[in-house]
């Protein structure tokens, strides 16, 4: 028959043995917490910010535009440089192109929400970091929603808004156009070239940089301008440093004007 005394010693030193273990295991977490704060490693507090998830709380979209446009529709107008009207328009016809699924993982924003932001940020100038604290929307995700609406107003207006005449008649009629409206004769519209800033790409020296004094690519727009004021032709290409006629000489229209 073992020992009771010896039996009760064995199981104390065992209970000791445990805790000391445990107390080991506490330090080396608390150690190694320690080092990922040192490193920077710090793991997310919130998955979204808390005053953004307010969004529709206070967010420009759903408190001061619903204000504008019950109350005041030239400030609206002002704020977005389009009424009512032709908002709720350009929003029925872009809306299905910028309208994302609902997930479990986290509710899209709204395809209005969307395409006011991006009328805001075209007609302002403002710079992400400083809009996201009014729209309560993350600058980083703005710079995705720009790009997606700007794209999806492309490609759901470019065959209706820029139409290039292709025929001898359709250019008469350009050419009526002007006449009646602006008494130039034998004018089938007005060409000019706009400079557009950008940073300086990288290793391109002085390629991108044009005689005004910045970096810019060129922007060449041949303009129709009739009772409408549209654009018939447009065409992206060039480099600041590169003058009017060299891009004319290297544009397409060149080729198909006889």
């Amino acid at each position: 028959m073992e020992d009771p005394a010896r039996l009760r010693r064995e199981y104390q030193l065992a209970v000791l043995q445990h805790q000391h273990d445990l107390i080991d295991l506490t330090l080396y977490q608390v150690r190694a917490g320690r080092r990922r704060r040192t490193r920077g490693e710090r793991g997310r507090r919130n998955w979204v910010r808390p005053w953004i998830g307010r969004r529709r709380q206070f967010g420009m979209y759903d408190q001061l535009m619903v204000e504008l446009r019950n109350e005041d529709h030239a400030s609206f107008t002002n704020f977005l440089r389009i009424s009512p009207a032709m908002f709720d328009e350009l929003l029925a016809r872009v809306g299905p192109r910028i309208t994302k699924q609902y997930t479990f993982y986290r509710d899209p924003l709204e395809p209005g929400m969307k395409l006011a932001l991006t009328l805001r940020h075209l007609a302002s100038g403002n710079k992400y970091a400083s809009m996201k604290f009014g729209w309560r929307v993350p600058h980083t995700g703005q710079s995705l929603v720009v790009r997606d609406v700007c794209q999806a107003i492309i490609d759901e207006y470019v065959d209706e808004v820029l139409v290039c005449p292709s025929t001898p008649e359709s250019w008469r009629a350009v050419a009526d156009k002007f006449f009646q409206r602006w008494n130039f004769p034998n004018t089938c519209g007005a060409l000019d070239v706009k400079h557009v800033a950008c940073r300086c790409p990288p290793k391109s020296g002085s390629l991108y940089f044009n005689y005004k004094g910045f970096y810019s690519i060129v922007l060449m727009l041949m303009a129709l301008v009739d009772a409408d004021y549209k654009f018939i032709w447009a065409d992206i290409s060039g480099t600041g440093s590169a003058s009017d006629a060299q891009i004319y000489n290297s544009c397409e229209l060149k080729e198909c004007v006889p």
